[in-house]
């Protein structure tokens, strides 16, 4: 590793891609399996514990809330990962970058469930951190690289945006609320827009380089990551309950959503995204593609995290709307992204994708009538068609390649 830390930090180019994740960016996903774990406590504590939460307009603001701060988990998680998919993670100063985000991340998971409340100044100074130092360090670190000026305007934008942060951690709830969607807003657009500033100019996507099949192998580990905080759910909801015939049920039904969650994504646009990429003409826009896709997966697997956590507390109950819509929403969202998925590595849509999402939504209603667990294995069924429609289109004929649009 020695002589891989040593020289000038250069960004990746064919022959010089990063291979594997390393062990360092491994460790640093285990993190978010705590972060995902407090954002599901958040959301359930939104709908279940807190007086008016679990009706109305209340839950929906809560839920905006939780949004909002997985959005920033999400946001750090991925800035860290184009990192480490632009120039060798073994340097010395990219081995900074992730260890600073490691630790940010833990401090923001920390804060999440009393981010609008105790702990604000908490998750905002460690966002701000994450995001202003790794721009920074790479500045340094490319010294006189035509990259160093995208990296100065990113530290730019960061900054700006990092008033908002702080600032915001210390007005009303309503008014926090404001000044960090304003703040990611900040940097959505000017990620999108190649980082532009005053003076400085702005960079073009396509010009540039990543370690495609990196990256692609980076979303693939962040959505195990996040089936694994569905399966960590499901287990401390189940181990804190009767063992009694429904909550085994529920606990039942909640594993073989994962399940069937795991086949669908893998089957098989999941297994060759990275194949997908190498083949694009410009893979830094396939790349932020899949980044916005994988969110939406993300989402869905996080709110049916906390529908695990609902129906196994309360199988046998009648589930109000909000419940429903984690329930339920988690599932049909994941299969949003999902079709979405499968057009950026073959170019089309299966329709066993919005037939699903149909049937979900059309299954809602009476649903509300129903005990909680006949929703959920409602959920298993409708999954569950859907991966047996992937495995009979696939029996008995080749492994389909990617044919990317991108």
């Amino acid at each position: 590793m020695g002589s891989r830390a040593a020289g000038r930090l250069e960004p990746v180019s064919g022959a010089g891609e990063p291979g594997r994740a390393t062990f360092l960016e491994l460790f640093f996903d285990l993190v978010y399996v705590f972060a995902l774990t407090r954002i599901s406590a958040r959301a359930f504590e939104d709908l279940t514990h807190e007086p008016g939460r679990a009706h109305g307009w209340s839950a929906v603001t809560g839920s905006g809330k939780t949004l909002l701060l997985l959005l920033a988990l999400w946001a750090l998680w991925q800035g860290t990962a184009w990192t480490t998919s632009r120039y060798d993670p073994y340097k010395v100063p990219l081995q900074a970058v992730v260890m600073i985000a490691l630790v940010c991340s833990l401090v923001m998971g920390v804060a999440t469930p009393r981010a609008f409340s105790q702990t604000g100044l908490m998750f905002a100074v460690a966002y701000v951190v994450a995001q202003v130092s790794r721009p920074l360090i790479l500045a340094i670190a490319l010294r006189p690289h035509e990259y160093r000026r995208l990296k100065i305007r990113m530290a730019v934008v960061y900054a700006t945006s990092g008033v908002f942060w702080i600032g915001g951690s210390m007005l009303s709830t309503n008014m926090q609320v404001v000044s960090w969607t304003l703040a990611l807003t900040i940097e959505y657009v000017a990620g999108r827009c190649g980082w532009p500033v005053p003076g400085l100019g702005r960079s073009t996507m396509s010009k540039w380089d990543i370690a495609g099949e990196h990256l692609a192998e980076r979303y693939q580990q962040f959505f195990l990551v996040a089936l694994g905080e569905t399966i960590l759910v499901a287990g401390f909801a189940y181990s804190e309950v009767p063992y009694e015939s429904g909550h085994a049920l529920a606990f039942a039904l909640a594993l073989a959503t994962t399940i069937v969650l795991w086949r669908i994504y893998f089957q098989r646009a999941g297994q060759i995204l990275g194949e997908a990429v190498a083949r694009a003409r410009h893979p830094a826009h396939i790349g932020r593609s899949a980044a916005d896709t994988h969110l939406v997966m993300v989402i869905g697997l996080a709110a049916t995290a906390v529908g695990y956590e609902l129906i196994i507390e309360h199988p046998l109950e009648r589930m109000p709307g909000s419940w429903l819509a984690m329930v339920l929403g988690g599932p049909a969202l994941f299969l949003v992204g999902r079709a979405r998925f499968e057009y950026e590595v073959f170019g089309r849509v299966s329709p066993s994708r919005w037939i699903a999402i149909l049937v979900l939504a059309a299954v809602a209603v009476p649903l509300l009538f129903l005990p909680g667990v006949v929703a959920t294995a409602a959920g298993v069924l409708v999954l569950a068609a859907v991966a047996v429609t992937d495995a009979r289109r696939a029996r008995g004929a080749p492994p389909e390649a990617a044919a990317t649009p991108f």
